[in-house]
């Protein structure tokens, strides 16, 4: 980093300190567990405790082939970041999936399953208390664990803080020698001494002293130290002095927008999110962010991002909470809602240029050339790094309280992008999350019906991740949101999930009675899809219970409302299911017979699999008729019909 100078003592100790005796060695005595190697690197704020993390990862990076994983465990606003989310972060940096909806102790679980038999780092940046960070430790000494804190980790043992203070002299004035060049040093230095001394040392306040500076060629560097040292003493230090000044030389309108900083999710600024705050155009947002990270009030971050320095957290809020009237805070938070579901309905249009979506189309249509992406890749870079910002502004919209509107809007339109970027499957973890929220807003506001879909959603997501139990209360309390709101497809969707639930934990007459609810919701309001696939669920159920006659009646009239819809593969299929419960009953002359017209069914689908499925069982059904040259025959039909399909394997060992 550009501006870290000196600590060589502090990276001298931090070195050394990796060859003491493992984490678990207490009194000289050896744990049974041994855990991977914690170092801490303690400072108040601005006192460059992140920077020397950096700088040391980087002296060791070459002993930990495995590599550096990186998470964030305070946001700049100081509310800590949920320990779920954190190892969430981690997984997500080693390329392990993250099953959504589980809890703090699997994903732990999973993140040390992961680092077993690695040597990585993982730098730890802002950890609030001792628990967040025990979350985290992998339990293998190969691993090394540095964590950047305010003050002691009490609860982890044998943890030696590095504590920070400010820089030394020299290490001081060449860090404003990096900031305002040689010259103005050179001229001076006794007063480039005298600046660093009421900057005490730390580096934050240095960096806004230098960046006034370079913002004033012509003001002497002693003239500088001589404002600081007038200024009265405040509890803020000399980083609040060093704040102080730089935002009383800022014209109006910058103070203002400096105002409305803390309000970015996540404190992740871009032109886009300055722009709603202040209500300016994209262009004054992305000059004044320029104008900004020069002074040092927000630091530079790739693709084109800027960062809210947690060490200036505290002064902006207050001058928010100050200088601002809450209107106009509240029309702030509203603006930048409003852009980012405008952005994100453009990214999700990106997604599918062609979509077939006249409302789509027409939004799309009315946004001003600044929010739209020029192709699907620019969208998809745009989502994946705005992510972590998009997600917490849809968090802090929830919690908010008075922009509920906005915040259901907000989180449709993100799951929307997600979805359509990177399939529902890969978007899972994502897309709990946000359900969660939409729960959250539809139990405050009494939203019946938006209660119903979002419990719906997460019951989905947790039947899809073996969490079957879980599901089926979700569909139970979907299934009476739904009658609430008087919402007959959420009634009978929550109905047949819960005989999806029960058929799921093998109990067959549950699962029998809910599909027949479903069933007679569905023939009710005249669903003919509805009640051919309902037909073919309870078929499956008789089926398994063994309940051979029932599954048949099941079967046919499955096969009789595909066949009144004109759909003919799902006809085939039905038919298909028909001749395995007739072979299951001892009935294979009629197998044989059903089987040959679902054969006739699938080919005029052009289903080849399920024609080759069905020749394969047709053949099994043969043998046992003893008839092998004709099994033979169809047998090879089969290959025929698969040839190098990679489901070849799975569909002839059906007669294995």
């Amino acid at each position: 980093m550009a501006d870290f100078v000196g600590r060589r003592r502090e990276l001298k100790e931090l070195r050394e300190d990796i060859a003491r005796t493992g984490l678990d060695t207490l009194s000289g005595r050896k744990a049974k567990a041994p855990r991977a190697r914690v170092l801490l690197v303690a400072g108040r704020p601005g006192s460059g405790r992140t920077a020397l993390a950096e700088a040391f990862v980087r002296e060791v990076a070459d002993q930990y082939p495995d590599g550096l994983l990186r998470v964030r465990l305070t946001q700049p606003g100081g509310e800590p970041v949920a320990t779920e989310r954190a190892v969430r972060t981690l997984l997500e940096g080693l390329g392990e999936p993250t099953p959504p909806g589980a809890g703090e102790d699997d994903l732990s679980a999973a993140l040390r399953e992961a680092l077993s038999g690695r040597r990585a780092i993982l730098l730890v940046d802002d950890a609030a208390d001792p628990h967040q960070v025990d979350a985290l430790l992998p339990d293998t000494p190969e691993c090394l664990v540095v964590v950047t804190a305010e003050g002691p980790l009490t609860g982890i043992p044998d943890v030696r803080p590095c504590t920070l203070g400010g820089l030394e002299p020299p290490s001081a004035v060449g860090l404003l020698s990096r900031l305002i060049g040689d010259t103005r040093v050179t001229v001076d230095p006794r007063a480039a001494e005298s600046l660093a001394e009421e900057c005490g040392g730390l580096p934050a306040a240095l960096a806004l002293a230098g960046g006034w500076l370079a913002a004033h060629p012509k003001a002497a560097v002693a003239d500088l130290a001589k404002q600081l040292h007038e200024m009265p003493p405040t509890t803020t230090g000399p980083l609040g002095r060093a704040f102080r000044l730089v935002y009383e030389s800022l014209p109006q309108p910058a103070r203002r927008t400096l105002h409305l900083l803390p309000l970015a999710p996540a404190g992740i600024l871009d032109s886009h999110t300055v722009s709603a705050l202040a209500g300016c155009s994209v262009a004054a947002a992305q000059s004044t962010l320029e104008d900004f990270g020069a002074l040092g009030l927000v630091r530079h971050a790739p693709d084109g991002m800027f960062l809210l320095p947690g060490c200036l957290a505290p002064f902006l809020q207050a001058l928010l909470e100050t200088k601002e009237r809450a209107p106009e805070v509240q029309l702030a938070r509203a603006r930048t809602l409003e852009r980012t579901v405008r952005l994100l309905t453009s990214c999700r249009a990106a997604a599918d240029p062609g979509e077939d979506d006249d409302e789509l189309r027409e939004h799309l249509d009315a946004m001003p050339r600044a929010l739209r992406f020029p192709d699907r890749r620019a969208a998809a870079t745009w989502l994946d790094t705005r992510l972590p910002a998009l997600t917490a502004a849809a968090q802090l919209a929830v919690a908010d309280g008075g922009l509920d509107t906005l915040a259901r809007r907000l989180v449709s339109a993100l799951v929307r992008a997600l979805a359509a970027h990177r399939g529902t499957e890969a978007a899972a973890p994502e897309l709990y999350g946000l359900h969660r929220l939409v729960l959250d807003v539809a139990e405050r506001r009494g939203l019946h019906r938006e209660r119903a879909a979002a419990l719906l959603n997460l019951a989905d997501l947790d039947a899809a991740t073996g969490r079957t139990r879980e599901a089926l209360g979700r569909y139970r309390a979907a299934l009476v949101a739904g009658k609430a709101a008087n919402d007959p497809y959420a009634t009978g969707r929550a109905m047949e999930s819960v005989g999806g639930a029960y058929q799921e934990l093998a109990d067959w007459p549950r699962a029998s009675d809910w599909f027949g609810r479903a069933l007679a919701h569905a023939l009710a309001r005249g669903e003919r899809e509805d009640e051919a696939r309902l037909y073919g669920r309870l078929g499956n159920v008789h089926t398994y219970a063994g309940r051979y006659g029932e599954a048949l009646r099941s079967w046919r009239a499955a096969a009789a409302g595909y066949r009144r819809l004109a759909d003919v593969p799902g006809q085939a299929k039905a038919l298909s299911e028909m001749a395995r419960v007739q072979e299951y009953a001892g009935r294979p002359e009629e197998s044989l017979h059903t089987c040959r017209e679902a054969i006739e069914l699938a080919r005029r689908a052009g289903d080849q699999r399920l024609q080759a499925a069905l020749q394969v069982r047709l053949a099994d059904t043969l043998d046992r008729l003893g008839d092998p040259a004709a099994a033979r025959l169809h047998r090879s039909a089969a290959d025929r019909l698969l040839g190098d399909d990679p489901a070849a394997c799975e569909i002839r060992s059906v007669s294995d």
